[in-house]
């Protein structure tokens, strides 16, 4: 079994922000390849499934998303290898990916928070560049990643999360 996991924060007003980028790669994946999202939550993460594979989008916000990594983990005895976490980076440039089979938080408390309650940073992850130094620099870190894409950016969204879908599949084997 695989587990897939998207970062972001509940709630309508964070749609299409840039710390959301994990809740969109997946919403895009659902959309594209017809599959739906079981109503409310479960194990502290709203849950979809594709055969083997399992889907969560955490509800507590990005800071602890490990809670419901960790849930999963162990409600369906996956092994971290066999997690895909999907999450922003600002210090990668706006469309770029970044995918590691193992590595450091390197400053995102959302996997910060999946290492401590996983005990490891032994899993795969998927970055998605967010990068805009201009704007992050006139905003700050936190309101940055906070913030809504830009026109232009969201013009490109279509083929960037169409690329991450092709990621998934590939994870997923």
């Amino acid at each position: 079994m695989k587990l897939i996991v998207g970062l972001g924060n509940p709630g309508n007003r964070y749609n299409f922000t840039r710390h959301n980028f994990g809740f969109l790669a997946l919403d895009f994946y659902f959309k594209t390849h017809k599959l739906e999202w079981s109503a409310g939550t479960r194990l502290g993460a709203v849950v979809g499934r594709s055969g083997d594979t399992l889907f969560i989008k955490p509800q507590d916000f990005y800071n602890l998303s490990g809670k419901a990594v960790r849930e999963y983990m162990r409600y369906y005895k996956i092994n971290a290898s066999d997690i895909l976490v999907i999450c922003d980076n600002f210090d990668l440039e706006f469309g770029k990916m970044r995918y590691r089979a193992f590595g450091q938080a390197a400053g995102n408390n959302g996997l910060k928070s999946i290492d401590a309650e996983l005990k490891t940073s032994e899993y795969p992850r998927l970055r998605l560049g967010t990068g805009n130094d201009a704007l992050r620099r006139k905003m700050g870190d936190v309101d940055f990643v906070l913030s809504k894409f830009t026109p232009e950016e969201k013009e490109k969204l279509p083929q960037i999360l169409s690329e991450v879908g092709d990621k998934i599949d590939e994870f997923i084997g």
